[in-house]
């Protein structure tokens, strides 16, 4: 069921000024996520637009907040250098196509998969990245246009109003809650700079340094369909899918693990297919209307979220004041001071990091301690989509091996000269080394019984493992029986045909009987 907000005219008010401090943190992210893309700024605005508002409306979890993102842009970076802009709309169109059918599929369930370890690192790794790219805004262009550090009076200038900008953010909300703290500590330093003739650096500063250009602004119109110029080849096919693959993968990871990140904050549950279909058709209309495309923005939505913006109406809101921006308001939001707002994504770097892990340490299993360093260092040095797929893949590695150990066998021999093996654990492609190696054909008696009472088939390295211990026994002419397979591990036995054969009766002719009455 669609609903915009919360009932009552509060949420309305915490929503619309939320979005409106979301906004203003927008402008400086989406100009510069363009120039990394190699794209001009409006199309990062209008990227930021449309993804917000579409995904706001549509998309599988309110209150979290989309636009164009770093970590698409990197992957973009190539084929707008290699082959130009058209071919990155067509490629953003493409990707919006695969996430909607991601959707469809239903594979938003799978980020269940990534375990908690995974998430600390995520989230860790996320609040230093964004750290880090604000240090970016203490850089400026000498003479020569190399960038220098900033010093003397410039520095400490900065600095003072990064600080007070936290300071307003931490101390506001003691006393009163009823505008964004974020948003006053910004208009508060705007007015500080303008009145006392600061000596700060402003949005239209940023978006000279990046452009070259002394009369660079974000002004412009209103985004126009624009059906990508390629043509329609087998070659352009091929040049574009493996980016739309990849843009495709990493916004839809960076999205669902956002949305799960502000379940837990908000105590509410997101629809991980929803979003997945959000984040695609936000992308398509990206790809026929000049932007750059996106995804969900974990600082963005911080801010949201701690701003009370709660509802489908904050990125609604974030994403219409993004649009008079462009439209209107260009001169108000080029004089905002950029330190206001590197106060503010600092202020998300404080709650985003999970400064509860360090306790952590000596607590947890090791293997856990180190896959969230592990995906927190891989996302710093290359990308979130990277660091995840290794964080999952090295647990699912530790996971295995763990599990693996777990193939025990009590083994005893009755009066009859049966020889019994119960055994214990899973069946799997992990174990099946150790199963092989509880077993002494050669030594063994006439006689062999298998009770799977307590264990499990899972896969068909165990169906082959079962295969190979029948073979060795029938090598020693030896009577092998099985018992107590459950109704999911006689099924995979059946199902592997003439891998391994079923019978309810024992009959020596077949390399394993299911002695399931006994």
């Amino acid at each position: 069921m669609f609903q915009l907000t919360c009932p009552g005219k509060q949420c309305v008010k915490n929503d619309v000024l939320s979005g409106l401090t979301v906004a203003l943190a927008l402008v400086p992210e989406a100009v510069a996520f363009a120039f990394v893309a190699g794209v001009t700024p409006l199309t990062g605005l209008y990227a930021a637009f449309m993804m917000g508002i579409i995904t706001a409306i549509i998309g599988g979890r309110p209150g979290m907040i989309s636009g164009a993102t770093g970590a698409m842009a990197v992957v973009m970076v190539a084929l707008v250098a290699e082959h130009g802009v058209e071919y990155l709309f067509a490629a953003v169109l493409l990707a919006g196509l695969i996430q909607i059918g991601a959707g469809i599929l239903r594979l938003g369930k799978f980020i269940r998969l990534v375990p908690h370890p995974v998430m600390l690192g995520f989230v860790n790794g996320l609040a230093i990245v964004i750290f880090l790219a604000q240090l970016k805004q203490f850089q400026v262009p000498d003479m020569e246009g190399n960038m220098e550090w900033l010093s003397g009076a410039s520095l400490w200038t900065m600095l003072g109003l990064i600080g007070l900008t936290m300071a307003i953010i931490h101390y506001l909300p003691k006393l009163t809650s009823a505008i964004p703290a974020s948003l006053v500590a910004i208009v508060t330093i705007t007015l500080l700079v303008t009145l006392f003739d600061l000596d700060a650096r402003t949005v239209q500063d940023v978006l000279q340094d990046l452009s070259g250009d002394p009369n660079a602004t974000i002004a412009g119109g209103l985004p126009s369909f624009h059906i990508p110029m390629v043509p329609l080849t087998l070659e352009t096919l091929h040049i574009i899918l493996p980016y739309a693959v990849i843009l495709a993968g990493v916004g839809l990871i960076e999205s669902l693990l956002t949305m799960t990140l502000i379940d837990e904050l908000t105590e509410t549950r997101g629809r991980g297919n929803r979003e997945c279909i959000g984040q695609g058709v936000g992308n398509t209309v990206n790809g026929l209307f000049g932007g750059m495309g996106g995804c969900a923005m974990i600082g963005q939505s911080m801010i949201n979220i701690n701003s009370g913006g709660r509802g489908r109406l904050s990125g609604i809101a974030a994403a219409l004041f993004l649009l008079l921006f462009i439209l209107v308001g260009s001169s108000l939001i080029e004089v905002i001071p950029i330190a206001a707002l590197v106060g503010v994504m600092f202020i998300v770097v404080l709650g985003t990091f999970e400064w509860a892990s360090f306790r952590l340490l000596g607590r947890i299993p090791i293997a856990d301690t180190f896959v969230g360093i592990l995906v927190a260092v891989v996302t710093v040095l290359t990308d979130l989509a990277i660091a995840v797929v290794v964080g999952v893949i090295v647990s699912a590695l530790v996971f295995a091996w763990q599990h693996a150990k777990q193939m025990i066998a009590e083994i005893r021999t009755d009066q009859y000269g049966i020889k019994y093996y119960h055994l214990n654990g899973p069946l799997f492609f992990g174990s099946v080394q150790n199963f092989a190696d509880l077993f002494d054909p050669k030594s063994d008696p006439q006689e062999v019984i298998v009770d799977f009472a307590n264990a499990r088939v899972f896969d068909h390295s165990g169906l082959e493992a079962i295969d190979s211990l029948a073979e060795r026994y029938m090598r020693e002419q030896k009577t092998l029986h099985i018992r107590h397979l459950s109704q999911e591990c006689q099924n995979l036995l059946v199902k592997a045909g003439d891998l391994v054969e079923v019978n309810m009766m024992e009959d020596p002719v077949y390399k394993v009987a299911d002695d399931r009455l006994g």
